[in-house]
């Protein structure tokens, strides 16, 4: 698995405003998507399977960042 950083104003849902990075770099924060960790699909994009849906959906949910969900303020 990769990480990848939303692009300012990007779409979280959106594969293609995701950029991949070796790390994320968040200011801490609760209230939107900074980055995930995702596998990359072939296009070298992040696989934005259902369940990591579901992690960011809670991740906003519980204002927490988890595993593969990175949140910002």
């Amino acid at each position: 698995m990769s990480w990848f950083s939303l692009n300012v104003s990007g779409n979280p849902t959106q594969p293609s405003d995701y950029s991949p990075v070796a790390s994320p770099s968040c200011p801490t924060g609760t209230n939107k998507i900074c980055a995930i960790q995702a596998d990359p699909d072939g296009s070298g994009q992040p696989d934005i399977t259902d369940s990591l849906k579901d992690q960011m959906i809670e991740a906003l949910h519980n204002r927490t960042s988890s595993t593969n969900v990175q949140l910002r303020s």
